[in-house]
């Protein structure tokens, strides 16, 4: 019974070739789109899921509030683990500090590895927090001393190749030239996915032994480094909410006057360590690869669900459509015996192989698709997880779903004919069936026509971000960063020189970061003037006398720096104003107290964007490099071109890396960053959901015009006689294609009018996030309305002007 189901089923998906394949292509765009991204947010979901006791593990994290804003850091100050050592909600506390040595040696093999990636200083808690599989060494006191180090299985590999783990245990390994460190242990590698990468653990006392050890010892509450971590464990009847509270009163109680008078305040928090995949507010520990978003996968998901939707309906509206020709036969299969529900059954069946159909074309599709999304997609995701059984049950459900969404309503219409009427060929579409697919038309034509506003405007945005004059050079220049662990100044004057020997190198200068950059250097200053105390936030820019020329910034009164070692201010436009000043001029001469010592303004610019468009202009200064004694804060030399043609660019380019490698001889960090680059990686968020709307609404458009070209091709075939009529009786062929359009363009130009507020409402509230934005304007609603239609038209015109064009002799010869 069941084969002969699936044969008569085969027969009718055959019958009716454009129709099933206009079904097959929705369905299979639909089930494509919702493979990959649900295979996306299956991955994402998955990360950090196996540690043991993992609902119990937290992050300890620290947020700055201030009037300019809120500022997150990922880190704690070294003080906080003593100060809640004792709390008896908390099974176990560990902390560990992040710190990249320049090189790691192992003298005895004559191997030596430059800057190795994912070290950190622990201590022994560790491994009662995370539960690593030690292979060899003792886990309860591998990081009980100074001076050792667990590593894991591929990185002892690394460093102790052709020896088993057994052998590498006692081994030797030179830290940065001086600081020798015995393994203790090694451990396996995680196997799941995890944001907990690290590779290499020495013992946390250790950091005694290097730059740091001042920091550790006095261990002050007023400073945090975000490479200072701090996680805790909680007891298994722990009460959440007291340990918060105990935080909550460190924070308030270390708070410096200073900070109070500032308007600032410090806060600890909790977060749980399946956030930290998804928590842009603090980070990863691998930023090469990206932070996971959950409001962008919750886009996607709706990407999806609308593409699937769109398929589904148009499955309804043709099935629908063509109920009228099944009518005998169901109503001869109704006479032979079949019940209502054999015809559901049976029409059930025809949907679940053109929907088996799809999923087997999306499947090969899929592969296609990951590649399409490579942006929003992590390297290591692949069709593979679909081996995954979770995944197959949830590929399973999706079907089902998609079958009964797409063919119980038709199927339920089907098996309602009635018998009489059928044989006696008095057969009639009811009215409500008929406004039925007419709302479907209108949803499927909304949801494209807000993907079609929705694409524009953002491009928009995105190209006024992009477009908008920064305030100062971002085009020909380049920033040259020297190697991590250089801390003179010498070898970067001595690299400057080379490069003005270039002749296509027009000027040089040697500083910090550029006037935009994802990097802050930030401290609180005092200005008394007349009696009245101002106190805020000033973030510094670090440069010689030639760093305001080269980015070519305004100055608006006074000179740049005099040299680069004087402590002297050049203040940009808005910090004059928040001191008080009503004109540039005004700023002048005046000292600003900066930790305890009157620093003098020389200069005002005019204000410039320091990071994207999404924050406004902060208070900022340019300063000298008044510490390099002890520390320079000058780590690049920036470089402006004579002549950006690529062909003379990418020569000057390769001279300028000779010069780099001539002088640093023994490092191969070698970092150059355009500057139009760096500012367009503000925006790699805004530009990956411009490319996910570019393909979103691309989709969608092709979906509802094939849904729409299947309804026109039923409509024309079910009209041919009456258009046979109409030519005969004068028509022409604009007033025939005009007549078989309008019904159709209707549904179109409702659409439009209800999909109109719905984009601008979304973009509005996404706009929001932009403290410079483009305007909505009213030519991009307007043109994409044209848009749909014109898509609408031809898809149309496809069908109708066949038709209109049809002999109608032929047409009318049988009547």
């Amino acid at each position: 019974m069941l084969i002969n189901y699936f044969k008569i089923a085969w027969r009718s998906i055959m019958k009716n070739k454009a129709f099933s394949i206009i079904n097959v292509i929705g369905l299979t765009i639909g089930l494509s789109a919702s493979f990959v991204i649900g295979l996306m947010i299956y991955y994402d979901s998955t990360f950090d899921t196996f540690h043991k006791d993992g609902n119990r593990i937290y992050r300890v994290v620290t947020d700055y509030k201030s009037p300019e804003g809120v500022f997150y850091n990922g880190g704690v100050t070294l003080a906080l683990k003593d100060a809640i050592s004792n709390n008896s909600n908390l099974e176990t506390i560990s902390e560990f500090y992040e710190e990249r040595p320049a090189k790691v040696e192992n003298k005895s093999n004559g191997l030596e590895f430059k800057w190795p990636e994912f070290v950190i200083y622990a201590d022994e808690a560790y491994f009662n927090i995370f539960n690593y599989n030690f292979i060899a060494g003792n886990k309860t006191n591998a990081l009980a001393n100074p001076g050792n180090v667990v590593l894991t299985k591929t990185r002892a590999a690394n460093y102790f190749p052709n020896l088993s783990p057994s052998q590498i245990i006692g081994k030797t390994l030179v830290y940065n030239d001086s600081i020798n460190i015995t393994v203790t242990g090694i451990v396996e590698n995680f196997k799941s996915r995890t944001d907990i990468i690290f590779q290499e653990f020495i013992s946390h006392p250790t950091l005694l032994q290097t730059d740091r050890r001042e920091e550790i010892i006095e261990k002050k509450w007023g400073s945090t480094n975000s490479a200072s971590q701090l996680y805790v464990k909680l007891n298994k009847a722990g009460n959440l909410k007291a340990v918060q509270k105990r935080l909550d009163d460190l924070a308030t109680e270390h708070t410096s006057e200073s900070d109070k008078a500032f308007g600032q305040s410090r806060n600890f928090y909790l977060q749980p360590l399946n956030d930290i995949h998804f928590n842009e507010n603090y980070g990863i520990y691998d930023w090469s690869k990206g932070q996971a978003s959950k409001s962008l996968l919750a886009s996607l998901a709706l990407v999806a669900l609308f593409l699937l939707l769109l398929g589904c309906i148009n499955f309804i509206n043709l099935n629908t459509a063509q109920a009228t020709q099944r009518a005998k036969e169901i109503g001869i299969r109704k006479t032979l015996g079949s019940s209502k529900k054999q015809l559901i059954t049976q029409f059930m069946g025809e949907t679940f192989l053109l929907v088996l159909c799809s999923a087997i074309l999306s499947l090969i599709l899929s592969k296609w698709l990951i590649n399409v999304f490579s942006d929003f997609v992590a390297e290591d995701l692949n069709l593979q997880l679909l081996k995954n059984p979770l995944v197959i049950l949830g590929i399973v459900l999706l079907l089902i779903i998609v079958t009964f969404l797409s063919g119980f309503y038709p199927a339920l219409v089907l098996s309602k004919f009635n018998t009489v009427s059928v044989l006696k060929n008095n057969i009639s579409v009811g009215q409500k069936k008929v406004k039925l697919r007419k709302y479907l038309t209108v949803f499927q034509f909304t949801i494209a026509q807000v993907f079609i506003i929705a694409t524009l405007l953002v491009s928009k945005q995105i190209n006024f971000l992009l477009s908008k004059d920064m305030g100062f050079k971002t085009d020909a220049v380049v920033s040259v960063y020297s190697p991590r662990n250089e801390r003179e100044l010498f070898k970067k004057q001595l690299y400057a020189e080379k490069l003005r020997a270039i002749p296509e190198i027009k000027s040089l200068s040697i500083g910090g970061n550029p006037p935009a950059s994802f990097s802050t250097s930030t401290t609180n200053v005092t200005y008394v003037n007349e009696g009245e105390t101002v106190k805020t936030e000033l973030q510094f820019l670090y440069g010689d006398e030639k760093y305001i020329d080269l980015f070519e910034l305004k100055l608006l009164a006074g000179r740049t720096l005099r040299n680069d070692t004087v402590r002297e201010l050049v203040i940009n436009e808005t910090f004059s104003k928040i001191l008080g000043f009503k004109t540039p001029n005004d700023a002048l001469g005046k000292t600003i107290d900066l930790n305890n010592s009157n620093v003098p303004i020389v200069g005002v610019m005019k204000d410039f964007y320091q990071r994207s468009l999404k924050t406004g202009i902060k208070p900022m200064a340019l300063r000298g490099d008044w510490f390099r004694d002890r520390y320079s804060q000058f780590q690049a030399v920036h470089i402006a071109f004579q002549n950006t043609a690529s062909t003379h660019l990418k020569e000057t380019l390769l001279k300028i890396e000779l010069a780099y490698k001539s002088v640093y001889t023994e490092n191969d960090d070698y970092r150059l960053e355009f500057m139009d680059q760096t500012i367009a990686k503000f925006y790699n968020r805004e530009q990956k959901i411009s490319k996910l709307l570019n393909w979103s609404t691309g989709l969608s458009i092709l979906i509802s015009c094939l849904g729409l070209l299947g309804l026109v091709i039923y409509t024309t075939n079910r009209r041919v006689k009456e258009i046979g009529v109409r030519k005969v009786l004068g028509a022409s062929l604009l007033e025939i294609n005009a007549l078989l359009c309008k019904e159709f363009l209707i549904l179109v130009a409702i659409a439009f009018v209800i999909a109109a507020p719905l984009a601008w409402l979304g973009i509005n509230n996404w706009l929001q996030d932009f403290a410079y934005k483009t305007s909505l304007s009213f030519w991009v609603f307007l043109l994409s309305g044209c848009a749909m239609i014109l898509f609408a038209l031809l898809v149309i015109s496809i069908k109708t002007f066949q038709a209109a064009n049809t002999n109608p002799v032929n047409s009318l010869r049988s009547e």
